[in-house]
């Protein structure tokens, strides 16, 4: 049986289709995904991502103990500020992708992607032992609510007393939104500008409505996860399970930039992370694209003439630049941006072009 969020009679007024994920019922779509996928591009999107894992962190040594659990600096985090960082295994493998949020002194809360949320919990727990602070899962605490796209700062900014212009982009405030307590953060996973709302779940409703009210006027649409995945390939961005696994590391997604080596302390992965950073990769996540309509997908083998140089992780037609594109693992004497190659879609050998990401870029 998939779990509910707070907001599921709404999708279900609003006609949507499901799909289980991670063991939750979430929206796939509602209308369609390239209508929504072109509503965040150019005026708004509305998300429901309840399905997030929310894990806390207090006490007088909890940023020491993520400073150890995590690759990320993260007692070096301001207050109110966030960081986009990982947890790995001892061999560097990662665990998932997370983002921190740094809410007080001695309180930290650490986000993590549904099909993770337990794992990276029970891994925390793990790895504070020893530590002055308390490990606590309060995802069923919170409701999570995202607006992107181009118009979400002038349909949220009548909603909450909030000065939004003086919002950082991976920053939280304590807020009010549509009356009710909410921490807003400004994250994001489209290449869009956009907000993140975590409320408490009888909240969630009463946000939802006032959001979908208040962008009528800008043509918002509330967006399933099928045009998130188009939206998040546009812009680079990783997706744990396809781009992220136990079996690659941080620097082979071009990610090592997360992964502090020279932080005080020990952290689980350190000695293998710096083994690879030291002598490098042989393989790493590029862009493809290629002028046919037919998409390269997850798992399609990448050649270079006959040989076999790489895997394609996720592929997709960029309903934004109007042909199709691809994230892939690749040899890095296959890597450079402008490199010819192939992909062997069903038997097929289509041509494909590397390049470098993200794909999209929004204006700033």
């Amino acid at each position: 049986m998939s779990r509910l969020t707070p907001l599921n009679a709404e999708h279900e007024q609003l006609g949507a289709m499901f799909t289980d994920f991670a063991g939750w019922r979430m929206p796939l779509r509602y209308s369609s995904e390239l209508a929504e996928h072109h509503a965040v591009r150019t005026t708004a999107g509305l998300f429901d991502l309840t399905h997030m894992g929310e894990i806390v962190l207090t006490g007088p040594q909890a940023g020491e103990a993520l400073d150890h659990a995590l690759v990320g600096h993260i007692s070096a985090l301001a207050v109110g500020k966030a960081r986009y960082t990982m947890i790995t295994q001892a061999d560097g493998g990662v665990i998932d992708d997370l983002i921190v949020y740094r809410l007080g002194d001695q309180e930290f809360m650490v986000v993590a992607n549904a099909s993770n949320a337990a794992v990276v919990a029970e891994a925390l727990v793990e790895r504070a032992a020893g530590f002055d602070t308390v490990v606590t899962d309060k995802s069923t605490d919170y409701a999570l609510i995202a607006i992107q796209g181009p118009k979400s700062v002038e349909i949220l900014s009548g909603l909450t007393d909030t000065d939004l212009s003086t919002v950082k982009y991976y920053a939280s405030y304590p807020s009010t939104v549509a009356g009710v307590d909410a921490l807003l953060a400004r994250t994001g996973y489209t290449g869009e500008e956009g907000f993140e709302l975590f409320v408490a779940p009888a909240d969630a409703s009463a946000v939802w409505e006032a959001l979908l009210s208040a962008g009528q006027a800008h043509e918002l649409k509330p967006c399933g996860l099928g045009c998130r995945d188009t939206l998040r390939l546009e812009a680079g961005m990783p997706l744990y399970g396809n781009e992220l696994t136990t079996s690659l590391t941080p620097y082979h997604a071009n990610l090592g930039r997360v992964v502090k080596l020279d932080k005080p302390g020990d952290f689980v992965g350190r000695d293998a992370l710096t083994k690879v950073a030291e002598s490098g990769v042989d393989s790493v996540l590029v862009g493809l694209k290629t002028p046919e309509r037919r998409a390269p997908r997850h798992g399609y083998a990448v050649l270079n003439g006959d040989e076999v140089v790489g895997e394609v992780t996720s592929g997709a037609l960029s309903p934004t630049l109007g042909y199709s594109v691809a994230m892939a693992y690749v040899s890095k004497a296959s890597s450079e941006p402008g490199t010819p190659l192939l992909v062997d879609v069903r038997g097929k050998k289509q041509p494909v072009e590397v390049v470098a990401l993200p794909f999209y870029k929004r204006a700033k």
